[in-house]
Formats: C-alpha cells, sequence, structure tokens
C-alpha cells in the first residue's frame, strides 16, 4: 500500500485547523508527529500510519492548548512592541532648562526665604517643624514661603513653555 504524504498532510493539517490550530501551529505539530511516527516505525511496525499521524498530531495539539491554558500562550519578541514611556529628547531638554530657570530663580532670594521654601516644598517638613528650626513664628514661615513662591512664579512667567 503506497501512502500519499502531501495529501495525508493536508487532511491532518486541516482536522488541525478545524479544532483551533493556527496555520503555522498545525504545521509544526504534522511535522513532529511525522517524526514520532518515522522514529516509531523503526523499532516496530505501523499497522496504520495514516490513524498514528492523524492521532499524534491531534495529541500534540490538546497538549499544546493545555500548555497554554497552564502557562499562557507563547508570545515571540518580533510580535511584542514595547512602547517606550521615556520622554522625548525635546521634553527632557525644556525639562532641563526648567530646573536650570528655577535653580537661578531660588539664588536670586534671600537665604533665609530660599531655605524655607526647600524645607518645605523639597524636604516636606510642616510650617510649624520650619518655625520651630528658625525661631519664628508659623505665620511668618507662611509670609516667607508664599512672598517666595510669589518671586519664583514671576520669574518663571512667561518663560516655561
Amino acid at each position: 500500500m503506497d501512502i500519499n504524504w502531501l495529501q495525508l498532510f493536508s487532511e491532518v493539517k486541516r482536522a488541525l485547523k478545524k479544532r483551533g490550530s493556527s496555520e503555522q501551529d498545525a504545521d509544526d505539530f504534522v511535522q513532529e508527529a511525522f517524526v514520532r511516527l518515522t522514529c516509531f516505525a523503526r523499532g516496530s511496525p505501523v499497522e496504520n500510519p495514516e490513524a498514528f499521524l492523524m492521532r499524534t498530531a491531534l495529541n500534540l495539539s490538546i497538549d499544546a492548548h493545555r500548555h497554554r491554558g497552564i502557562r499562557g500562550a507563547e508570545v515571540l519578541v518580533d510580535d511584542v512592541v514595547i512602547a517606550d514611556a521615556r520622554p522625548g529628547v525635546e521634553d527632557q531638554l525644556l525639562a532641563r532648562e526648567r530646573i536650570a530657570r528655577l535653580n537661578a530663580g531660588l539664588a536670586n532670594l534671600d537665604d533665609r526665604a530660599r531655605e524655607m521654601v526647600l524645607l518645605h516644598r523639597v524636604d516636606g517638613l510642616s510650617y510649624e517643624e520650619i518655625a520651630r528650626r528658625h525661631g519664628v513664628s508659623i505665620s511668618t514661615v507662611h509670609h516667607q514661603i508664599a512672598k517666595a513662591l510669589m518671586q519664583l512664579t514671576g520669574w518663571m512667567h512667561g518663560w516655561y513653555p
């Protein structure tokens, strides 16, 4: 009995695709099933190679489906689009320029006001903690920080994009 392998491969592939396998997976299952048939036939005769090939390919697809269910679908790196969340070059440059402008504005403040603004905005200290540290009232701290922020806002106004 002579087997038309190309026709058999097509039939097995069609049966796999009917059961949900992709074109590529069906090709892989048929190829793996044929390798197993060939290896098995070396040791003992196979009475019905067509049935062996079909059953092996179907079992391979079932195993792959179970494997994906446990571990998730396999994704090729070439198929993944990785979005770069980093800011663009222009945004980075503008951020550096804003920081430089802010530093220049901070340098224009008197030492006490600059220190209070930095203690509050950068170090996260409360007005009460700053007042204790400087030996002044809370309202003085509030006034100093408000005045300094108004100066910084004026300094940055018109420049800030």
